[in-house]
């Protein structure tokens, strides 16, 4: 059989269990990089090359950095120092959150800052008598938002910096999503603030699934207990953060953004942040794992002629020498309506390497491209199950599906047209 067609049916295959989860994420994208090699298309060095990507080695390192600022309070602390200046009056309090939750967001984990900050923000609430459920959706919002603004904030940003890597291209710079991130950021905290938060519902708040936040706060490497916390330890690990940031901004040569994340991690244990096995913990390796698996998958779409297969289907239906703007647009609210009922990793990793045949075929840059797709796939605002932030303040705001749709659905609808104006400005087709 054509390695081609092979591979086309292992992708299938594969959207299937992303789209239903009837096995878990990171073993769907381990076995489609395994079946391809054992099927003979890819051969057995390139099987899981993906684990030895230098985007790899920085998200794991980055994973781990995020995991001291929660393990040491720092992040927590940050939040609750933020949110309590703001006061009580609603719309105030409502910015401070979204301020804070944006840029936590952009440099650590969505879920944590989310599971750290939402017990706290239903104290202040319900102690100033307003209805937590307008304080919590803004929350899930910044966070979702917040995590465009740099290539660790969310994983869909990962993932389209990874597939250009992978066919060879010239990949995004650590704070080039900023570029779209930033301006996107402040369009949808303005919006929130004078227009969106009229949809919000006003309702009495919900019980918290105390175990469900517990357990998310854990997973982002926040303690479980309450003794008090270093501030000292505070102080180390928050230079630790701004200094591989740093070094990423300047763009060093000897030290690449992989080496500056995985020093800061060593850093982080050396210095007591965190231990050994917390570090462990602290790292997503269902996001490793999905990254690294979907990377071989794309090359053995690029390599068969897989993706170019798509891509000639795509662009022949759209008609000849389609627009760019267009055809961004219409890939834009693809990603986007899947991320709203699968993960936004998933959907970024499925569609990437089709993006760049598509780009391709069409004698466009990938790069702008790839842009939209990535932020299509964080754009997750207009279902509970969009994205882990969203599930997590579900029940406490006492949400309904419906009430998600009505607050998200114009967002992503801003969302998609702030893309197509901004992204060609920066990544030129």
């Amino acid at each position: 059989m054509d390695p081609a067609i092979i591979t086309l049916c292992v992708l299938a295959v594969a959207a299937f269990l992303f789209i239903t989860e009837l096995i878990p994420l990171a073993v769907t994208a381990m076995a489609a990089c395994t079946a391809l090699g054992i099927l003979g298309v890819l051969p057995s060095k390139q099987v899981y090359a993906g684990l030895s990507n230098s985007t790899v080695v920085l998200f794991g390192g980055m994973f781990v950095i995020g995991a001291a600022m929660f393990k040491t309070g720092l992040a927590e602390a940050i939040g609750i120092a933020v949110v309590k200046k703001a006061g009580t009056n609603q719309v105030p309090l409502m910015a401070a959150i979204m301020l804070v939750t944006i840029v936590l967001s952009s440099v650590s984990s969505n879920t944590g800052t989310v599971a750290c900050l939402m017990p706290v923000i239903i104290g202040i609430c319900q102690a100033a008598k307003i209805s937590p459920s307008k304080e919590l959706m803004p929350l899930a919002i910044a966070a979702n938002v917040g995590g465009t603004i740099t290539m660790i904030g969310t994983p869909p940003n990962v993932i389209v910096t990874g597939a250009l890597s992978a066919a060879g291209l010239p990949t995004f710079g650590f704070f080039e999503f900023a570029y779209i991130g930033i301006p996107l950021s402040i369009i949808i905290l303005v919006y929130t603030l004078f227009i969106g938060r009229h949809f919000i519902p006003d309702k009495q708040a919900g019980e918290m699934d105390e175990e469900a936040v517990k357990a998310a706060a854990e997973e982002a490497g926040a303690s479980g207990d309450s003794a008090p916390k270093s501030k000292t330890k505070m102080w180390i690990s928050g230079i630790i953060l701004l200094g591989v940031v740093a070094c990423m901004a300047l763009g060093l040569k000897n030290l690449p953004l992989h080496t500056a994340a995985v020093t800061g991690a060593i850093l982080c244990v050396v210095t007591g942040c965190l231990k050994e096995k917390e570090a462990y913990a602290g790292i997503d390796w269902v996001t490793i794992f999905l990254f690294a698996g979907m990377l071989s998958v794309a090359s053995a779409m690029e390599k068969t002629g897989a993706g170019k297969m798509i891509a000639d289907t795509v662009v022949n239906m759209m008609g000849e020498n389609p627009n760019p703007y267009v055809l961004t647009a219409v890939l834009f609210l693809i990603s986007n309506v899947l991320t709203q009922f699968m993960s936004n990793t998933a959907s970024a990793a499925l569609l990437a390497p089709i993006g760049i045949s598509i780009a391709q075929s069409i004698g466009a840059d990938p790069k702008p491209v790839l842009m939209a797709l990535g932020i299509a796939a964080s754009m997750a605002f207009a279902t509970p199950m969009a994205t882990p932030p969203n599930t997590l303040v579900l029940g406490p705001g006492g949400f309904s599906f419906n009430d998600y749709a009505k607050v998200g659905v114009p967002m992503c609808l801003i969302s998609l047209v702030a893309s197509v104006i901004i992204i060609p400005i920066f990544w030129p087709f």
